[in-house]
């Protein structure tokens, strides 16, 4: 399952960070509403857990430009935000729940656990890729044939934007941008030896090579 975090102070972001991550979540955490926004138009998340005071783009805010967008992964807010009129707007801008804050990771951990059951969540998510293979996202490994491969971090980052982007030719510089976009971009060689390894682990032809252009995820 992978959450997406907005909580702009660091050490309480920090602590339920390592909370859910225990919990075996796969957690981005992000500090204000801007970046929090471009992460969630570059990844799928299943669940958003929001604080509302935070820069740039306030908390509200951000999850109505997401509901008009037709972005409707579920939300909570963690807010210290607490009188009816919060609570009612809250409601309004499209969220699931609702916390005040300060709280027990008991109640966060009961919250979490009422959403996972209302929208069918599962834990351990896993894709198919073809009759043979299969990727875990929560482990970021791959098994073929019966072989578990762990993938490292950014293996599992490439392989997780082809998965997003299937039958669509990519090239090594949108692979670079989205993938490496607040870290200095890699060389290209880089990129082509991320996806080489991935070849020698997936079966025949699953990526393949578009000549001039980039790759295809079949």
């Amino acid at each position: 399952m992978k959450i997406l975090l907005l909580e702009d102070d660091e050490i309480l972001n920090e602590v339920i960070s390592s909370f859910l991550i225990k919990k075996g979540y796969q957690v981005c955490s992000t500090y204000d509403g801007e970046e929090a926004e471009d992460e969630l138009y570059k990844n799928n998340f299943d669940l958003l857990l929001l604080d509302v005071n935070v820069p740039n783009i306030n908390g509200f805010e951000l999850l109505k430009n997401l509901r008009t967008n037709n972005i409707n992964t579920p939300a909570i807010f963690l807010t210290s935000l607490n009188d009816t009129e919060d609570l009612k707007e809250g409601f309004l801008s499209g969220c699931d729940d609702y916390i005040k804050k300060p709280f027990e990771f008991e109640e966060l951990d009961l919250r979490i656990e009422n959403i996972k059951r209302l929208y069918k969540i599962e834990t351990n998510f896993v894709q198919s890729l073809s009759q043979n293979s299969l990727y875990n996202f929560n482990e970021c490994s791959l098994h073929v044939k019966g072989k578990k491969y762990t993938l490292s971090k950014k293996e599992s980052q490439v392989l997780e934007y082809f998965l997003k982007n299937k039958h669509r030719t990519i090239s090594i510089e949108e692979i670079g941008v989205n993938i490496w976009s607040y870290e200095d971009k890699p060389t290209d060689s880089t990129i082509r030896t991320y996806i080489k390894n991935l070849r020698k682990i997936l079966e025949k032809d699953i990526i393949t090579t578009i000549k001039g252009i980039g790759y295809r995820f079949n």
